[in-house]
């Protein structure tokens, strides 16, 4: 089909005798023009055009799915992060070492014994309590007092525990009871065994009162407990009172691994305020002697994520678009050189070097449009589907979906430049040849 544009329009004829007739005008190439003329060639073509399209909608789905699922994966963990992380509190017992002249090992617990009483009257403090790992290095734990049967309780650990503490780490009770202020204040030798702990151990029911013998001294257990929300390596410990640890074995040491410890549960968003009021509140004579750590910034730690995926995947989805450039450009290129003699037939009969060559640029642009379409499309059912799977919220940015489209175009763009400049300088004559 020849665009009636091309045709040279009939010169005027002049009214005056002896006129010399006009030079003939240059030809034209209208915009509908040129979008049927891209548009019928592409049609005339639909398996290589489909093929030249996967490129683009690959590239472009790649960038919109990547950046949907880094976006939404992101939130997720900001998410997950708040509903724990975000409302715990952790203070460390940060005071000198002992003198020398004292006991070398042990110092005075910084803590006080209504630590749990004081943190628990803040506002947004839901529970705390102090622990600190029992004060020697293998602990023999068994379930009799015969001391052959302490085999079973290697590499089990011992921990000195208030109650607040084990209202802190929300402990799941699967039998029995937790032990509570009137265990703690009156020193009695109960325990409370992890799951972990009660099974190598043998003991699974309480019905009988059960014993367990730590160095030889005796707990009757009263309650076992199957999971935790905070300080899992709990359960593969022995848990005491606190005041009777101190009791029977007098303060925590005073190397990092064995210092007394405070667990805090706050309400959401309230952790930041608790840990800059704890050490305060439980040691107004002296705060420095406590160290309170308030969680991370949620939103920095899903930024954080987010940057570092981002990152990843983008490489990777701009690595598709050229990819997809390099099909058009190819594609592009080869259709030049089979359509040699339908350049010089265009040639011969009006149509200008920038005729051609916007011709072959709209192709490979109108191919790169619909490819960044339909990759867009993809890349957002991408999205959704994933976060449904999984139970998700979908998070996608206008930012990242609408340009999406304009960025297929522009590769099209950039991909059919050399082709359509070398199609516009063919020679009409050399062409006719072929």
């Amino acid at each position: 089909m020849i665009p009636r544009t091309w045709r040279a329009r009939r010169p005027w004829r002049a009214r005056a005798a002896g006129a010399t007739r006009s030079a003939v005008p240059h030809s034209r190439l209208s915009l509908v023009d040129l979008l049927a003329e891209a548009l019928s060639g592409l049609i005339q073509r639909p398996g290589r055009s489909t093929l030249t399209l996967l490129g683009t909608v690959l590239g472009v789905g790649a960038f919109v799915a990547v950046l949907g699922l880094t976006s939404t994966a992101a939130g997720q963990i900001g998410h997950s992060f708040s509903l724990l992380q975000d409302t715990t509190v952790n203070v460390a017992d940060v005071g000198p070492p002992p003198a020398a002249e004292a006991d070398t090992n042990r110092g005075p617990m910084d803590f006080p014994a209504d630590a749990d009483a004081r943190v628990g009257r803040l506002n947004g403090a839901l529970a705390a309590g102090v622990y600190w790992p029992a004060p020697f290095q293998q602990p023999r734990v068994s379930a009799s007092a015969d001391p052959s049967g302490a085999a079973a309780g290697q590499g089990l650990s011992v921990y000195a525990m208030s109650p607040g503490a084990l209202q802190a780490v929300q402990a799941t009770v699967s039998a029995g009871v937790l032990y509570n202020d009137f265990h703690q204040q009156r020193d009695l030798r109960v325990a409370v065994l992890g799951a972990a702990a009660a099974q190598r151990l043998g003991i699974t029911r309480l019905d009988a009162q059960p014993a367990v013998f730590v160095n030889g001294t005796g707990f009757t257990v009263i309650g076992i407990i199957s999971d935790t929300q905070r300080l899992p390596q709990s359960l593969l410990g022995v848990l005491v009172p606190s005041s009777t640890a101190q009791h029977l074995w007098g303060n925590p040491l005073q190397g990092d691994a064995f210092k007394a410890r405070m667990v805090i549960a706050t309400r959401t968003g309230a952790a930041d305020l608790i840990a800059h009021q704890a050490a305060m509140a439980l040691r107004p004579d002296d705060p420095s002697l406590l160290s309170a750590a308030a969680p991370p910034d949620p939103a920095s730690l899903r930024d954080a994520v987010a940057g570092d995926l981002t990152g990843l995947f983008l490489l990777l989805a701009a690595i598709c678009l050229v990819i997809g450039a390099v099909g058009i450009a190819n594609t592009t290129l080869v259709a030049v050189l089979e359509r040699t003699g339908e350049i010089g037939l265009r040639r011969s009969l009006g149509a200008r070097p920038r005729h051609i060559a916007a011709q072959f640029l709209t192709e490979s642009t109108v191919l790169g449009t619909l490819g960044g379409l339909i990759g867009t499309a993809l890349g957002v059912a991408t999205v959704v589907l994933v976060a449904v799977g999984r139970d998700w919220t979908a998070v996608l940015q206008p930012w990242t979906v609408v340009p999406a489209p304009f960025a297929g175009s522009v590769v099209g763009l950039l991909a059919g430049l050399y082709p359509s400049l070398r199609a516009a300088w063919v020679e009409p004559a050399e062409a006719l040849r072929r």
